[in-house]
């Protein structure tokens, strides 16, 4: 089985002059921003562009990929952020600018209206007092999901950049792929799961400013090719009423636990999780809120599968929410 891990850092020279391309404030026109990275996604190294073109195509086992040794500014970074959304003047940062030109070349960046101001880059970073299903959470864990499992225009992937480490390094993000995990499952769960549609409760930011709106979508744990399903499911929010249905997604949460994989990020790491074919999680760290903690950038990325795009989107497109049903 191929590595999810590609060593970049024989690329870092190749990658810091396309960034010295991009325009170099990117939220004054992010359009602009992103239609100049995806002409430049086009130059990206010949064996990078090859691992990112198969990884869009066909996916892979492990489900994520960790674009490993990319350039990073960590000796010139602000401190970590405490607010959000960031200021439109910020410069651009080297790992924005890789998710950038890396992001380009796997689909579209998208924003959702809902979620951080609609903005679409995201800083990560911890919060004190965070909400537990919100990524500012730090000191307990952020439990397994399928990002927007209960979302229409749920993202194809997810993209993780990291630009500051925990102090103590000890944050994991924990990825459990569907295709390890529908080995282990019997038939009968397996079709009693297959386009079965089940209640989802939905994240705070969804919710209307209705504190606890119920199961409003409804999510089809496994779908799509039945012999190589995609994947929708939440530890936190999936609530199926039917005892029968209750217990199959407690034998697929425990195929997911036993094919878990853990991925410490590190400054210059891209993480790309494809979010049809796994669920992830990340374990608690300690935040110091010195102004060094863990900082990471994120995107939603939109392809043309399962339907995500219906003709003339940008990269750059902010879309309001409608549950799945």
């Amino acid at each position: 089985m191929t590595s999810p891990i590609v060593d970049c850092a024989p690329f870092r020279a190749e990658l810091l002059a396309l960034a010295a391309e991009l325009p170099q404030v990117p939220r004054a026109d992010l359009y602009g921003f992103l239609e100049k990275a995806g002409e430049l996604s086009g130059r990206l190294p010949r064996e990078l562009a090859a691992v990112l073109d198969a990884f869009q195509e066909r996916g892979s086992e492990h489900g994520y990929l960790v674009l490993r040794g990319l350039p990073v500014d960590e000796s010139e970074l602000p401190p970590t952020p405490t607010t959000t959304p960031a200021p439109v003047d910020r410069p651009l940062l080297v790992m924005e600018a890789m998710l950038a030109l890396t992001g380009r070349r796997l689909g579209l960046h998208t924003g959702y209206q809902e979620l951080r101001s609609g903005t679409v880059y995201h800083d990560v970073y911890p919060s004190p007092g965070a909400h537990y299903l919100s990524s500012e959470t730090s000191e307990t864990l952020l439990e397994f999901h399928t990002e927007m499992a209960y979302h229409v225009l749920q993202p194809n992937y997810v993209m993780l950049a990291c630009s500051r480490a925990d102090h103590e390094r000890r944050a994991e993000t924990l990825v459990g792929s569907v295709r390890k995990a529908l080995r282990l499952l019997d038939d009968e769960t397996r079709t009693r799961l297959f386009d079965r549609k089940l209640p989802c409760c939905v994240d705070v930011a969804f919710r209307g400013g209705i504190e606890d709106p119920g199961a409003i979508a409804q999510v089809k744990p496994l779908y799509g090719d039945v012999d190589d399903p995609f994947l929708g499911y939440d530890r936190e929010l999936l609530a199926p009423v039917d005892p029968r249905d209750k217990e199959a997604v407690a034998v697929l949460s425990k195929a997911l636990d036993e094919v878990t994989v853990s991925v410490k990020l590190v400054p210059g790491d891209v993480l790309i999780i494809d979010n049809f074919r796994t669920t992830h999680a990340r374990t608690p760290f300690s935040p110091r809120w010195d102004g060094k903690d863990r900082w990471l950038h994120r995107v939603y990325i939109r392809t043309d599968r399962a339907g995500q795009l219906s003709g003339g989107e940008r990269a750059g497109d902010v879309v309001s929410f409608t549950p799945r049903g």
